[in-house]
């Protein structure tokens, strides 16, 4: 597979929110606002591509009968890079991101590009899927608050663009839900007329 093609198939193809459906615990429970859900994507981002990349530096090295487990250790100390500089550097989104910035040790689809990816694959090729598919993330997170925060509260970024009655429950927990499961539809038919 060439790099390109390995590059885009985590924003379409194999999309972690439209297609395979994982990390629903960050993609329901931070994108009540556009800027939630572009700075999880990113935080989330920047732990998959590095713990890829030690993933894929260590592979020959690390014991089969540990892997799993070093393999969270590389990407709970990403994780840990990420928390801390979000708490220095933007501390309004660490407070609002909460919890969930030290899930994104268990999100499935960090440990799972790595089990599946990178302990397989050269360096390079490691830092491309796992730039790939972090930016899928980001962008359907991104998308999700982008269109809660319009439907909700009628801004996006917090740039306000539509005055008058609005539809609540799209801030509130239930509109993640029935937000999502649009955005799923949308892009399952998208996908089947391309």
């Amino acid at each position: 597979m060439n790099q390109l093609q390995n590059f885009t198939k985590g924003f379409v193809k194999e999309n972690p929110v439209f297609v395979l459906v994982l990390g629903m615990c960050p993609t329901l429970g931070v994108t009540s606002t556009a800027i939630n859900g572009l700075g999880m994507g990113l935080a989330t981002t920047f732990v998959l591509v590095m713990s890829n990349i030690v993933v894929s530096i260590v592979r020959n090295v690390i014991p089969d009968k540990v892997r799993i487990p070093a393999f969270i250790v590389i990407i709970a100390s990403f994780v840990t890079i990420v928390e801390l500089l979000m708490q220095a550097y933007t501390p309004a989104l660490f407070e609002s991101l909460g919890i969930f910035i030290p899930l994104i040790v268990v999100n499935c689809i960090v440990l799972g590009r790595a089990e599946a990816f990178a302990s397989k694959n050269p360096v390079g090729s490691s830092l491309i899927d796992g730039l790939g598919m972090g930016l899928g993330f980001a962008f359907a997170l991104t998308l999700l608050g982008s269109v809660r925060e319009l439907l909700g509260s009628g801004a996006i970024f917090g740039l306000n663009l539509i005055k008058g009655d609005l539809m609540l429950v799209f801030v509130l927990a239930p509109g993640a839900f029935i937000a999502l499961g649009y955005l799923i539809a949308i892009m399952n038919r998208l996908s089947k007329t391309s």
